[in-house]
């Protein structure tokens, strides 16, 4: 059977929606015969934003130096094997068959979530196949994600924490803190990203309910830019010299050192300061603050100048990370194509780019159910501020729009959501 047909299939499992708990992992874990209790080290990331970041530069890193790495994150962008790596390499499309029909035939029809099925096959894949290191990235929150069911990581990494997900973490900065806190495991250390105070407080408590030492940005370890093309890494082995990070943002060298602060840490591998400079210029990450160079939408472009970009960020946090990029991309008029999910604090990520930009475009997602509508995008957009103003048909619409009513050589950005930036990944070849 098909990969694709597979999932589809795993789509229609009850219960349908997000249902967080780990009753139901718990208990196909025992019954497939616990492959997480059998991992190499496990780095085990939350946070609301920079958490595929972290996990890609600490990939980058590790491989650089030599050694085997399991990672499993998500969502995928084009295809779902993305969110599987078993030693270094996407999963191939038999074995992940194999692996899910393997946990379904397991589970026997009882209730079980779609994302709890995959994190069990994960589990599954990386416990037959040798590593040096898992890489795991939780799905949604901390407490009750299926990837908590690890008793004893090697490390805990806390990626910056703000509004998301409201509808299942809870409506306050300290509900949500509190739900991503809950990765922090008696004895094991966790490396912290700088928070708002009111996040630094309750990750503080559940170090101390359960005797988890946090090194955290600002106290133990720091990260900042020298020059324009390098930056400085000080933490409990002294200070580093590092070429800038092959992410584009300034924000990715916080991600950057963030990944930095965690290798340190893990005193069972050996990472050298070389494996490090070589991991920081060879990581890769699509979909974030990705420029497309080749392919129909770029052929749209009339070729004098104009630019293209992509990234997935989808909450008010990521909104004030793109509108600080707009600061410094002044060398050129910046318009933006943004569709988002209806579970998405629309306004609040628009806002922060107000100022930013020229041309507005909204677009609904295509194939995403929860999709905002193009007019509803719109709508909010205007709530805030925004000026030129419409909504389109698709992305290439949008692209064609802006590229007709502009004077001027501009750089058009798309973003507003992972699935929007997946799709125009796929289509675009």
């Amino acid at each position: 059977m098909s990969i694709d047909a597979v999932l589809e299939r795993l789509t229609t499992l009850h219960p349908k929606a997000i249902d967080l708990s780990l009753d139901r992992v718990r208990r196909l874990l025992a019954a497939l015969g616990n492959p997480e209790a059998g991992l190499p080290p496990t780095v085990h990331v939350a946070g609301t934003n920079g958490k595929g970041s972290v996990v890609a530069y600490l990939r980058a890193f590790l491989e650089a130096a030599g050694l085997r790495v399991h990672a499993y994150t998500s969502p995928h962008l084009v295809r779902f094997n993305e969110r599987i790596r078993v030693a270094g390499e996407l999963i191939g499309d038999d074995a992940l068959v194999a692996l899910l029909e393997e946990v379904e035939r397991v589970n026997a029809g009882r209730p079980i979530t779609f994302f709890e099925v995959t994190t069990c096959a994960a589990f599954l894949a990386f416990a037959r196949t040798r590593a040096d290191v898992v890489l795991l990235e939780t799905g949604l929150g901390g407490r009750l994600d299926a990837t908590n069911v690890l008793k004893r990581p090697a490390l805990t990494v806390l990626t910056p924490i703000s509004m998301d997900h409201e509808q299942y973490l809870g409506g306050r900065l300290e509900s949500i803190a509190a739900e991503k806190a809950q990765i922090l495991k008696p004895g094991v250390g966790c490396v912290s990203a700088k928070q708002e105070r009111a996040v630094a407080r309750i990750i503080e408590l559940r170090s101390l309910e359960v005797g988890a030492p946090v090194w955290r940005e600002g106290e133990e370890w720091f990260i900042r830019t020298h020059q324009d093309d390098r930056m400085v890494f000080e933490g409990r082995f002294g200070s580093l010299s590092l070429p800038l990070p092959g992410l584009f943002g300034t924000h990715q060298v916080r991600n950057a050192g963030l990944a930095i602060a965690a290798v340190e840490r893990l005193s069972m591998l050996e990472v050298p300061g070389q494996a490090i400079a070589a991991g920081l210029t060879a990581v890769t990450w699509p979909g974030r603050l990705q420029r497309l160079r080749q392919g129909p939408l770029v052929d749209l472009l009339p070729g004098d100048g104009w630019e293209l970009w992509l990234d997935g960020g989808h909450n008010p946090a990521a909104g004030d990370m793109l509108g600080k990029l707009g600061r410094t991309w002044k060398d050129k008029p910046l318009h933006l194509v943004i569709g988002m999910l209806d579970t998405k604090d629309a306004r609040g990520f628009i806002k922060p780019l107000v100022a930013r930009v020229d041309r507005f475009r909204g677009v609904a997602i295509d194939g995403a159910a929860q999709t905002l509508t193009a007019e509803q995008i719109c709508a909010a957009a205007t709530a805030v501020g925004c000026r030129d103003v419409r909504p389109v048909p698709s992305v290439a619409e949008a692209v064609r729009d802006i590229v007709a009513g502009s004077g001027a050589t501009g750089r058009i950005l798309v973003t507003g959501s992972l699935y929007l930036v997946g799709g125009v990944l796929r289509d675009n070849g």
